[in-house]
C-alpha cells in the first residue's frame, strides 16, 4: 500500500525534524536529563496563556483547507494507488490528532472549505471521510463530538491522566466507537507524559519503551488497513 508506506514513514521524518531537540542534552553540560524534565512538564506548560491562545486560534476552518490541499496533492502524486483502493492514511501527533478524526468524518462542506457554519437549518452539504484509516498519538483538544463523527478505523496511543486528552472524553469516545461498530484500537500507556510518542533520546526506560510500542502500534494498524 503506497499511501500506507508514506504515512508509516512520517514518524521517521519526525525523528529527523526532532534532532534539534534530541541534541539538547548534549549541549546542556552537566544536565543530561533536560529533555526528560521538559517532557514531564509539557502538560503543565501547555496550560500556559500563550499556548492556550495559540491553540484557540487554530480552528478547523483555518486548518482543514490546508490539509485538503495536501490530500489533493497526494491524490495526484499516488493516483494509481488511490484508484486501486489503497486509499489515503493519516497520522496525527498531539495537535494533529484532532484533525485525523475530522478527516475521517463527514463534516460540513463549508467548514472543509474554511467557512464557519452560520445556520444549520439552511441545509448543510457534508463531505468526507477523506482518509481510509487513521492513527493518533496523545491527541490534543479532542472532543467527544470529534470521536462520535468518526467513520473510519482508528488507533490511538494515549497516556493516562492526560490534561490535554482527558480520560473521561476518551472513555465516552470509545463507547461511541463500540456502539457504532467502528474498528478501533486504544492503548493507554501509564506513567509517561503527554508527548511520549515523539521520537527522541530518553533516559527513562519507561518513556523509551512506550515510544517504541506506540510507533509499532500505529505502523501495524496502518499496514493492516
Amino acid at each position: 500500500m503506497a499511501e500506507a508506506e508514506v504515512a508509516a514513514k512520517a514518524p521517521e521524518s519526525d525523528a529527523q525534524e526532532s534532532s534539534v531537540a534530541g541534541d539538547a542534552p548534549a549541549q546542556a553540560e552537566g544536565n543530561p536529563s533536560m529533555i526528560e524534565k521538559v517532557k514531564m512538564g509539557l502538560a503543565d506548560t501547555a496550560k500556559s496563556f500563550m499556548i492556550d491562545m495559540w491553540l484557540a486560534r487554530q480552528t478547523p476552518e483555518k486548518v482543514l483547507p490546508l490539509l485538503h490541499k495536501v490530500i489533493e496533492g497526494v491524490k495526484d502524486e499516488f493516483a494509481d494507488a488511490v484508484a486501486n483502493g489503497d486509499g489515503i492514511y493519516a497520522v496525527g501527533y498531539c495537535f494533529g490528532g484532532k484533525y485525523v478524526l475530522l478527516l475521517g468524518s463527514e463534516i460540513p462542506d463549508t467548514v472543509a472549505k474554511g467557512q464557519a457554519v452560520k445556520d444549520e437549518e439552511q441545509g448543510i452539504v457534508k463531505s468526507g471521510p477523506q482518509i481510509k484509516a487513521g492513527a493518533i498519538a496523545h491527541g490534543t483538544m479532542i472532543t467527544k463530538e470529534d470521536i462520535q463523527g468518526l467513520k473510519v478505523p482508528v488507533t490511538m496511543a494515549c497516556t493516562e491522566n492526560d490534561q490535554l486528552f482527558p480520560d473521561d472524553i476518551r472513555a465516552e469516545g470509545q463507547k461511541c466507537l463500540v456502539d457504532k461498530d467502528i474498528p478501533h484500537e486504544i492503548q493507554v500507556f501509564p506513567g509517561v507524559p503527554h508527548g511520549f510518542a515523539v521520537v527522541g533520546e530518553y533516559e527513562d526506560d519507561k518513556i523509551r519503551d512506550a515510544q517504541r510500542a506506540a510507533f509499532e502500534q500505529m505502523l501495524s494498524w496502518l499496514k493492516s488497513h
